[in-house]
């Protein structure tokens, strides 16, 4: 172990690979977060009721925690090990995550770290997640930021692609103003390519970070998609929140199997909708989205219809219905998901008022000359580099569409690749703390505490009866506290006191 700084004798801070690889295997749900949160460092904070800390360990990391504690896809969680076979259901990191932001008081305040050593000019091309987290880490460096964004506020698919019964826009709006708060200049209602030229924003910037999303959507390919009444998802949600949502009927066929698709279809519920299927290729078991969504949507009323395909929208000017074939599921591919064969003779039509197809998005190109050419896939390229010289890359636009938790990630890497580009040196470095510690006061019976589950609006003509009006309620103090004890607290590493054993074999019972 390398000790390179020791501020007082019970704490050392180590670069050692041996330490990292430590802290990947034995903090599970921290190396499963792609911004690398210290997960129980702040549920801990909770169980001592230091909330503020909590939250703030939260944005170190994270940035977002009021926004990520509601519509996080939660991978922490898959890796979480109270989640393993016997041993009960994984902690709800999530909703704790949540329990911190609410509870932590409106005027909370904390310093953010800001150093005065990189004076350089840089835009960012997407106030999205990854633009935003960029911008952020960035600014705290001393860079003159500048962001462009196309629509009218910033957040990106957090405000035009989620919707407000998930995520309240005054959480993701106080919690984007206080990113801005750095010193940050946001140019909304900006083009890239229309309102203003790519090669004007070269001549204003010594470097430019490309993260304008995923706004291009997929379609099916099949005869009937451009009759009335058949919407993209994304197209659709940005309607939703914008409240300029379309009539949609009394029967609604939602095609698609993520977030987008679930979001679809419960919006479609409060619009007045009467009957919502989602429409899975595959089975439930194949989805991506949390088990919670799943669970809400079937509360709210949405049939999830499974293993079938479309083959043709039906209608003469608008949807009438939709022609499917049956589907069998196949063996895994690489990528985790199965194959699917298509059943002869299995052709049958559901009727339908509206038809949303939310089969996923990609990047649409700028049409700019040299921009769109730049392959941010290329293997010859080191990450969020591009073929053209101090234009960086980052975020959906870099990887496809991802989740909100990645692209913070990635786009706070991609802030790090251009300050050492540009500074000639390294800002920042991940380090590993260790630090003594007393024994523990987390008691072997909280092992089999049950999960707490978040508290949802009910009955469900109150929830239904406003697309505003947050489902998920969030954890009281007493329920937070309960949860928090959950946590294994993988991150104390226990040792064995030599001069004390006794040899009596207990630890490795335990073990």
């Amino acid at each position: 172990m390398k000790q390179e700084n020791i501020p007082h004798a019970e704490t050392v801070y180590s670069s050692d690979a041996e330490d990292y690889y430590y802290t990947k295997i034995n903090i599970p749900c921290q190396a499963a977060c792609p911004a690398l949160t210290n997960i129980p460092a702040y549920i801990r904070a909770i169980f001592e009721e230091k909330h503020e800390r909590s939250y703030e360990i939260n944005y170190g990391a994270n940035l977002l925690p009021g926004v990520l504690g509601r519509i996080c896809s939660r991978p922490c969680e898959n890796a979480c090990r109270h989640g393993e076979a016997e041993l009960g259901k994984a902690v709800n990191i999530c909703h704790l995550k949540r329990a911190a932001a609410d509870m932590k008081g409106g005027d909370l305040e904390f310093s953010v770290l800001h150093l005065d050593v990189l004076p350089h000019s840089i835009g960012i091309i997407g106030a999205g997640p990854a633009g935003l987290a960029a911008a952020h880490d960035l600014a705290t460096l001393g860079a003159k930021v500048t962001i462009y964004e196309a629509f009218d506020k910033p957040g990106g698919m957090l405000q035009y692609g989620i919707p407000e019964f998930r995520l309240p826009r005054h959480i993701l709006n106080d919690e984007v103003d206080q990113i801005l708060s750095l010193g940050i200049n946001l140019e909304t209602g900006v083009r890239v390519g229309e309102d203003i030229l790519f090669e004007d924003i070269q001549q204003k910037h010594e470097a430019i970070l490309l993260a304008a999303g995923c706004y291009r959507s997929n379609t099916l390919n099949i005869p009937g998609e451009n009759l009335q009444n058949v919407y993209s998802g994304l197209e659709f949600m940005i309607d939703v929140c914008r409240d300029k949502a379309p009539a949609v009927g009394e029967k609604v066929l939602v095609i698609g199997a993520g977030f987008t698709a679930f979001d679809c279809a419960r919006s479609a519920l409060r619009l007045g909708s009467k009957e919502v299927k989602i429409c899975l290729r595959r089975t439930e078991e194949d989805l991506l989205v949390t088990a919670d969504e799943v669970l809400e949507s079937k509360i709210e009323g949405i049939k999830i219809e499974s293993l079938l395909v479309s083959a043709e929208i039906i209608g003469e000017t608008a949807v009438e219905g939709v022609r499917f074939q049956r589907t069998q599921p196949g063996d895994l591919q690489d990528d985790g998901k199965r194959t699917i064969k298509i059943l002869e003779g299995s052709e049958f039509v559901l009727a339908a008022d509206t038809v949303i197809v939310a089969t996923g998005q990609h990047r649409a190109a700028l049409s700019l000359p040299g921009v769109d050419d730049a392959a941010p896939h290329q293997s010859t390229m080191k990450p969020f580099h591009t073929a053209i010289p101090d234009l960086y890359v980052a975020g959906d636009y870099q990887s496809g569409p991802s989740t909100v938790i990645e692209a913070i990630g990635g786009g706070r890497m991609a802030a790090e690749t251009i300050a050492r580009k540009l500074g000639g040196k390294k800002f920042r470095e991940m380090i590993v703390r260790m630090q003594d510690c007393q024994k523990t006061d987390r008691l072997h019976s909280w092992d089999y505490l049950p999960r707490q589950e978040i508290p949802t609006v009910m009955p469900l003509e109150t929830r239904l009866a406003s697309n505003n009006r947050e489902v998920e309620t969030g954890y009281t103090k007493d329920q937070a506290l309960e949860e928090a004890k959950r946590c294994y607290l993988c991150y104390l590493h226990y040792e064995i006191d030599i001069s004390n054993c006794i040899y009596c074999r207990y630890c490795i019972d335990v073990a």
